[in-house]
């Protein structure tokens, strides 16, 4: 971090501290100065205090019962209600799957026309048949205004697993084997913890979801059309994952565990809350074993004279894994209006892959030219460190609050691969090539936020702030090589094998967004966010720098929603958002694990721009719940892969701003509750890929199209005794790619679970695709020169035992329920499943 880039945070802060307090002394003047006092305020919640979003209130004539006025809950839970007068009145409150509250009596006058109801709580609706109870069951989606909700803590299936297990699950989400994530078909997403980035989600999103615990995963918020609040990263959209958090007084201890034929955890959560202070304090550990599978390769290469060389490649492949997570959190109410919270959050990861006898048979014209037998072995490691600290103010006005926030994050990374070449006999190794990758991703980041409401009756909001991340990523590496076993290594000094790469980008933000109703049913959020990125990057070992040109980009968002008769909604959507290419694609290392298939990062990549619209219809039947969405995705600018072919048959990629990616796309998900015991929900997404790099040399001009299909099964069924069953499917069909395609596979699980010790302690019994013993997926790859075909197999049945237990003697916080912030790319995420606030 340099003195220039400090001044202009310094001066940030200045600047919207100013302007904060500016504003809100201006709107709270036009708020009392205009308009009646007339008003009638609240929140509806449900026993755990969560919030109870989109209930409908109801203002009667106490004598007619005649409707006078009314309105709809925000995602918070908190309504206000103007338009009526002197008189007498009752007030309803009701939602689906909710008992409607008594009417409460109101009576306005003049003297007596403003009314604060606090909370009103709404009970879960249940039915009682003789003997028998049958009690609804809480949605496992939630479908709000700007996202969709999957609530993961209400699902068993995950027990054991991670984030990577949860994700596969939710609606328009697709996960790999890998864990690598897209939305929609698009791998360019950004994704949240907590609604806060992390510098080990930065660099690799797979690994990341690998280190959190599904047991520890409260809900996961999908954000197809992302307001301006949020950072401009992300293509594709926002994934939010919510942790779990204690609100309680008092303290507890949560102990869980699981072990299985392929792996094992061990987790431990404690909370302690008395008073103002609270303080939380956890640990996870999960170990993978047992993990093996096969790879094959077969490919084709045409060289000018029209020649054929055809390569045959297999191998036998084993990975053990050991992931950890800890954290240590605190928080401290100030006062009535003034918070604090602070988190500290240390992570590890060890991934260790194994290619035992990695044997190549290259032919020509069907005559054997050479076999070569290797081993491999890959060590991908890394240890990270997130810690943030947030204050925030609430006023008396409901939902005016100005926050700042602060995030530090730092991951050490360490990829390194060696390469042993046996004799032609299979018999010695001869010659040894070893990479050390060392890598360092480090951020740190300042945000401020402020929101007001503007005039009477919570019909506009306005929200504006400012940010600021700057960001450094360091790549040292090196080749070394030895003659046989016993031979030291010694330094390739090549400055294209050993090297240094320094990136430093410094990212600098402000946005303003109002949200209006108006027309009785109609919403409109729209926002403006303009983001200017400056880049600096040299490598140690070179006298010429990687020259990258800064740039400024806008970034407008529309969100358009009518409220339909019945709860159902219609909503349509624009957003523009920007793509910054991670390290991974920076990275200029040249990774050679499989010498054929060598890849080098590119630095002088520019960012994609992606035009995102959208439209939705959400409809409820009878308790069932049916989704809608079509969308369009136009990406300009796209990094795509180039390949080459170099000497001794290497097939070379490395990634250029040369493609456009066209999605038109069809999303339709329903949540079927056939019973209070018996519930189903499904989704397929389908979308047509059209995928051109606009080249014209047609010997590296590519261009591919064709459908995409993936979908989802999920059922949870209650037995008597508090016993649970649930099951869970999912299909990925085959990826288009510019230049071929990436092959489908289909997992499926059960869950037995049964609770005891008045739901204090579970245990149970889970299997993960019993009926196969290997899945085998297969890659494509086309180009003029270039015809590949990979299979890459993993042995994935799975047993599992799962136990969790909860110690300790807990009381509701009778005191104010409160937001909190956190560095966030939007605003921060609500326990209850509302607007980004961190808990």
């Amino acid at each position: 971090m340099n003195f220039k880039s400090l001044k202009n945070i310094n001066y940030l802060i200045g600047v919207l501290t100013a302007v904060a307090a500016f504003f809100g002394n201006d709107f709270s003047s036009f708020a009392q100065e205009n308009g009646p006092r007339y008003q009638i305020t609240g929140k509806v919640a449900d026993k755990s205090d969560n919030p109870v979003s989109y209930a409908s209130v109801i203002l009667v004539d106490a004598e007619s019962d005649r409707n006078v006025a009314g309105a709809v809950a925000d995602d918070d839970g908190e309504f206000f209600i103007t338009g009526f007068k002197d008189g007498k009145y009752k007030l309803r409150v009701s939602f689906m799957g909710y008992n409607s509250s008594s009417p409460i009596d109101i009576e306005v006058t003049p003297s007596s026309n403003y009314f604060n109801l606090g909370k009103i709580e709404l009970a879960e609706e249940s039915v009682a048949l003789q003997e028998v109870v049958v009690q609804g069951q809480r949605q496992l989606i939630e479908e709000k205004v700007d996202r969709t909700i999957y609530n993961a803590e209400n699902d068993l299936t995950t027990a054991g697993g991670d984030a990577s297990d949860v994700l596969r699950r939710v609606p328009m989400l697709s996960v790999d084997l890998d864990g690598n994530v897209s939305m929609r078909g698009s791998s360019n997403i950004l994704v949240l913890i907590d609604g806060r980035q992390s510098a080990i989600v930065a660099n690799n999103i797979a690994e990341a979801l690998k280190q959190i615990p599904a047991e520890e995963i409260k809900s996961v918020e999908v954000i197809t059309s992302p307001s301006a609040k949020y950072d401009a990263e992300g293509t594709g959209g926002v994934i939010n994952i919510v942790t779990k958090k204690n609100k309680l007084q008092g303290l507890s201890l949560n102990i869980n565990s699981s072990a299985g034929l392929r792996g094992s955890n061990l987790g431990a959560n404690a909370s302690a809350k008395k008073g103002k202070m609270g303080w939380t304090l956890g640990g996870f550990g999960r170990a993978g074993y047992n993990i093996l599978g096969g790879f094959e390769n077969e490919q084709t290469l045409i060289d000018p004279s029209g020649n054929n060389t055809r390569i045959l490649q297999s191998a036998d492949t084993r990975n053990n894994m050991l992931f950890g997570r800890y954290n240590l959190g605190w928080d401290f109410d100030i006062n009535k209006f003034n918070f604090l919270t602070a988190s500290v959050s240390v992570g590890v990861r060890n991934m260790r892959s194994r290619q035992n006898g990695l044997l190549t048979d290259t032919f020509r014209e069907q005559q054997l030219l050479s076999s070569v037998l290797r081993d491999v072995n890959t060590d991908n490691l890394s240890n990270s460190v997130d810690f943030n600290f947030n204050y925030t103010k609430t006023y008396e006005k409901p939902q005016k609050e100005f926050s700042v926030s602060t995030l530090y994050s730092r991951n050490n990374l360490t990829n390194d691969f060696t390469n042993s070449l046996y004799n032609a006999s299979f018999d010695d190794i001869i010659f040894r090539i070893r990479n050390d990758n060392e890598g360092i991703n480090e951020e740190f980041t300042i945000q401020l936020d402020y929101v007001t409401p503007l005039g009477t009756g919570g019909k506009q909001i306005l929200e504006y702030g400012a940010k600021n991340i700057l960001r450094k990523a360091v790549s040292d590496f090196a080749y070394f090589e030895a003659d046989g076993p016993g031979a030291p290594y010694v330094q390739n000094t090549d400055v294209t094998f050993s090297n240094q790469f320094n990136y430093d980008q410094n990212v600098t933000a402000g946005y303003l967004s109002l949200t209006q109703s108006f027309l009785e049913h109609y919403t409109l959020k729209a926002g403006l966010r303009y983001e200017y990125t400056t880049i600096q990057a040299d490598f140690r070992n070179s006298e010429m720098p990687a020259d990258i040109p800064d740039y400024g980009v806008f970034v407008p968002s529309v969100n358009v929603g009518r409220k339909l008769s019945n709860g159902n909604m219609i909503k349509g959507a624009y957003n523009r958002r920007i793509q910054r290419p991670s390290l991974n694609f920076l990275n200029p290392n040249i990774q050679a694990a499989n010498p054929l298939q060598i890849t080098q990062g590119n630095p002088l990549l520019d960012p994609e721009l992606t035009d995102n619209y959208e439209m939705s219809y959400s409809t409820y039947i009878k308790g069932s719940s049916l989704n809608i969405t079509s969308y369009y995705r136009n990406t300009t600018g796209s990094i795509q892969p180039l390949r080459t072919i170099q000497d001794d048959d290497v097939i070379f990629t490395t990634f250029e701003n040369i493609g456009r990616e066209q999605a038109f796309g069809l999303s339709v998900f329903s949540n079927v509750n056939v019973s209070g015991k018996f519930s189903l929900n499904g989704s397929v997404d389908s979308f047509f890929a059209r995928l051109d790099n606009g080249l014209d040399d047609p010997m590296f001009a590519a261009q591919n199209e064709g459908f995409v299909v993936s979908g989802r099964l999920f059922g949870n069924y209650t037995l008597p005794k508090n016993w649970q069953i649930q099951a869970f499917s999912f299909y990925r069909g085959r990826a288009v790619q510019l230049q071929g395609t990436a092959g489908g596979f289909g997992i499926y699980s059960l869950s037995f679970n049964k609770q005891f010790n008045e739901r204090k302690g579970t245990v149970g019994f889970g299997a993960e695709n019993f009926f196969t013993t290997e899945f085998r997926i297969r890659n494509e790859l086309y180009t003029p020169t270039i015809m590949q075909q990979s299979v890459t197999s993993l042995r994935n049945m799975n047993f599992k035992v799962n136990f969790s237990y909860r110690i300790g003697k807990l009381s509701v916080d009778g005191g104010q329920r409160r937001k909190r912030r956190g560095v966030t790319n939007e605003d921060l995420k609500q326990e209850g499943g509302g607007t980004m606030i961190d808990n």
